[in-house]
């Protein structure tokens, strides 16, 4: 492949067109000539933002249901889960950098009409079905901190489209700001929360390690699958291979090669503080409720409503709305910037950014309010287990796109995935696949 040129149409149908999120497009240095620290700094961020998504509302709910009925066993699947989400986002910035196309481009330009446009159906799912969990989360943070209907809640949601702009009007480092700084209060609430929760150590560290029973409990093994199937994202492999594009890294081999290395150790060092917070999740409901004899619950508002009488502190329950608010806002950010590369790189579209992203957060804001309306205060895990689902369904028509072309020499060039990665990724692919049909279909029986 043309290592100057990214429109060449060596291993593609089509050429690129308009580069992904153009209006951010390479507007972030790359700190060249400088010192090795400088230059990774200055490729840290899109991997934070990629990790929200891996911590998002519809996370919480089957992490409190595992820790609440399992204690802390079922960690080694959220460690594994995590694993494999390491493959998958490295595999993202590998096409990004290679390419010059983000997911959706790549599946525009490769495959013909009648199969890109059922793929574009299936990421515009995805991203309504993330929506609503996150933005039901949101509402859910604000109605526990400050009585806000939930509602009224889902309509202010809306607002983070015009902060978004706002932020990115001064730079698209500040919405990477803006995002790791909610993460470090997540951290910091999650922080406070285990050391009144004092868990087990010992056992925490146990239940890092597998263990048959997960296999063989059918109910362990559903909600494994539940925190499996939940972790890794659709949309954040469309974000991720977008945002990677907004560094100025150089077009020649070499410098691509260098920009791969430290785009992959971001998003790997940002998945491991994701693991952190999602295992915090997990810890806190098998200390906190496990520990105490309640092994059911899987509400964000009993969870809400049980820690200050089991923790015996006020502030608990407070740290743990504030933690939901903030990763509520953390995960709409991201998935209004994850619908702009879809609707862009599948369809074309060009308009002004704010006509844009009023488009995107509409196709998914508006099924949230409507399904939130019609809930209403009852049954919100039920249904964020039920986007979970969705999420499920829809994850293969993203992953195995992603693999494929990044095992492909003639896409790929110099870049291509090694053997050995590409053999991963499609066993990761494969176990994906087949957990996401078993969760569906236990879903469906019932």
């Amino acid at each position: 492949m043309d290592a100057l040129n990214p429109n060449v149409n060596n291993g593609w149908r089509h050429e690129r067109g308009e580069a992904s999120l153009s209006d951010v497009y390479r507007t972030v240095g790359t700190g060249r000539p400088s010192s090795m620290w400088r230059r990774a700094a200055a490729f840290a961020g899109p991997g934070y933002m990629v990790a929200v998504g891996y911590m998002d509302p519809g996370n919480w709910a089957t992490s409190l249901a595992g820790g609440s009925k399992f204690g802390y066993a079922l960690l080694t699947v959220a460690l594994l889960s995590n694993l494999m989400a390491i493959v998958l986002q490295s595999l993202c910035a590998r096409l990004a950098i290679a390419s010059g196309r983000d997911l959706a481009q790549a599946c525009r330009d490769a495959f013909p009409k009648w199969v890109s446009v059922p793929l574009w159906a299936f990421a515009e799912i995805a991203i309504i079905a993330t929506d609503i969990a996150e933005v039901i989360g949101t509402a859910i943070g604000l109605n526990l901190l400050f009585a806000i209907p939930l509602e009224l809640g889902v309509l202010i949601t809306a607002l983070d489209v015009f902060l978004i702009l706002f932020l990115q009007k001064l730079g698209f480092r500040w919405v990477e700001a803006f995002i790791i700084a909610l993460l470090g209060v997540i951290a910091l609430c999650f922080g406070v929360q285990i050391f009144l929760a004092d868990p087990q150590w010992g056992a925490v560290i146990k239940g890092f390690f597998p263990t048959t029973e997960i296999v063989s409990n059918p109910e362990m093994l559903y909600l494994a699958l539940g925190i499996l199937g939940a972790t890794v994202m659709p949309h954040n492999l469309y974000l991720h291979s977008g945002i990677v594009q907004t560094r100025a890294y150089g077009h020649t081999v070499p410098e691509k090669k260098e920009a791969l290395t430290y785009a992959t150790i971001d998003s790997t060092v940002a998945l491991c503080f994701a693991l952190l917070i999602n295992a915090s999740i997990l810890i806190l409901a098998a200390a906190a409720f496990n520990a105490h004899g309640k092994t059911d619950v899987v509400e964000l508002g009993e969870a809400h409503s049980l820690l200050s009488p089991l923790l015996g502190l006020a502030i608990a329950p407070t740290l743990f709305g504030i933690a939901l608010l903030c990763c509520g806002l953390n995960s709409t950010v991201t998935a209004t910037l994850a619908g702009q590369i879809v609707m862009e790189g599948f369809l074309k579209i060009r308009l002004k950014p704010w006509v844009r992203r009023l488009i995107t957060r509409a196709i998914a804001i508006v099924p949230a309010a409507v399904v939130t309306i019609w809930y209403g205060n009852q049954g919100t895990a039920e249904l964020l287990i039920l986007t979970q689902v969705v999420l499920s369904l829809q994850l293969s028509f993203a992953v195995f796109p992603l693999v494929m072309f990044t095992a492909s020499k003639a896409k790929m060039g110099e870049l291509v995935a090694p053997r050995w990665l590409s053999g991963v990724s499609y066993v990761i692919a494969i176990v994906i696949a087949g957990l996401n049909v078993k969760l569906l279909l236990d879903f469906v029986t019932g």
